[in-house]
């Protein structure tokens, strides 16, 4: 398959990073590294366009994203963290991971469609699962890319019929906003972006719209749910983290918080590497000259447990946030960079935050497992392989209050403080 022919240069150095990140996106192109999505996501989405059309999706995405835009959100994510939250069993193991996946779905569609929860809601999540789910499991997205949608007949099949099912609704949605005419007193993305405009006066296209929407919805849930299961796989092994953690939260600190988010991502990133494709001509780096056709995948999972940059790299410890000398761009990437840096970062960051202050304040979690969970690669995540089994110790007020009872609970049987080591 063309996919392998061409070989691909790993790098593992930040420098070079760096001149990966600033290079011309006319000759090191994204969209056609990113071309697995394809059959998902659809040939308009931000991930697969290279150069001036990129630039243009790109902005006119963007200022759904803006910072104080996203607090708008903060309600409607510590909502969908307390509707999770009230479904967990008490004294029962359960698994995070689908637990986070339904929750940041919740968010996603919220803030993608406005569409507030009810009927329409679900029928919308149900589709984008049934979409998703293929994906992520019974055929791999890669497989899927190099076989040109042909794995299995029935599977293909069922791919597609739930392609077209999903897109009917987000067609009808779409319709159904433009003619709604209250589009400037809405906060949702949806209602953005029918208003955006590119310099040249020009809207999106539904076809465009659609590509978009579909691309938010993915990118803006599996991964933020991962990072998120994570985050708590670390932090209940790491008693000594959830303490300090807890107490800089009960006095309204919030800046460890962040540094907790941060190191999830740096010792757990979910997506493990970026590439660009080499065009047009070669492309200099580290004094070699990269020919066209061969792709240069920054690995951030390696440069992330760099020892020069990260000492005990292994280690889960968010006070390497706080300090002056606090990693850079180059260093810590899991969101990507330069002009293809993931546009929903700092919404995912926030609600990662949000999530973890609320399931803070309101449960006690112990692991189950005695071992720290491992990774597995499932599509292009990186996800815990377990799913992170937990278990909701009952509190004493009665289960359905649910209310935070002190951190001594955690400091559960000889736990090591040092974070788990993964392949």
């Amino acid at each position: 398959s063309s996919l392998f022919d061409s070989g691909f240069v790993m790098v593992f150095e930040p420098e070079l990073v760096k001149q990966v990140f600033r290079g011309s996106p006319e000759v090191l192109r994204a969209g056609e590294a990113n071309a697995v999505l394809g059959p998902v996501v659809g040939a308009r989405s931000v991930l697969l366009l290279d150069g001036a059309q990129h630039l243009r999706e790109r902005k006119l995405m963007l200022p759904a994203f803006h910072g104080e835009r996203m607090r708008a959100y903060a309600e409607v994510i510590r909502e969908a963290a307390d509707r999770s939250i009230e479904s967990w069993p008490v004294g029962e193991p359960f698994t995070l991971l689908p637990q986070m996946q339904s929750l940041t779905l919740d968010v996603i569609m919220r803030a993608v469609f406005g569409v507030d929860a009810g009927p329409r809601q679900e029928e919308l999540k149900a589709r984008i699962r049934a979409l998703l789910d293929p994906v992520a499991s019974r055929v791999n997205v890669l497989m899927l890319a190099l076989s040109r949608g042909r794995v299995g007949a029935g599977a293909g099949r069922r791919f597609e019929e739930s392609r077209q099912v999903l897109d009917e609704l987000i067609y009808e949605e779409i319709a159904q906003r433009r003619a709604g005419g209250d589009l400037e007193g809405r906060e949702d993305v949806l209602s953005m972006l029918l208003l955006a405009r590119d310099e040249g006066g020009r809207s999106m296209t539904d076809p465009e719209l659609r590509d978009e929407l579909v691309t938010l919805l993915l990118a803006g849930h599996e991964t933020t749910a991962t990072g998120l299961a994570w985050a708590f796989e670390l932090l209940l092994r790491a008693p000594r983290v959830l303490e300090r953690l807890r107490a800089e939260l009960a006095e309204e600190r919030d800046d460890y918080l962040d540094a907790v988010v941060k190191e999830t991502l740096r010792l757990r990133p979910v997506i493990m590497g970026v590439g660009r494709v080499v065009r047009g001509e070669p492309f200099e780096l580290g004094g070699y000259q990269i020919p066209p056709g061969v792709e240069i995948n920054p690995s951030i999972a390696t440069i992330h447990r760099r020892e020069d940059r990260y000492p005990d790299a292994r280690a889960f410890r968010p006070e390497r946030f706080l300090g002056t000398d606090a990693p850079d761009t180059y260093t810590w990437l899991p969101f990507g960079g330069g002009t293809r840096r993931c546009l929903g970062a700092s919404f995912a960051t926030f609600e990662m935050q949000v999530v973890i202050r609320r399931v803070l304040e309101r449960t006690s979690l112990a692991t189950v497992g005695r071992r720290p969970e491992k990774g597995v690669r499932r599509g292009i995540t990186f996800v815990p392989a377990g799913g992170v089994r937990v278990r909701l110790a009952a509190s004493s007020t009665g289960a359905s209050a649910r209310t935070a009872i002190g951190a001594d609970t955690l400091a559960l049987s000889a736990v090591s403080e040092r974070a788990p080591t993964v392949r």
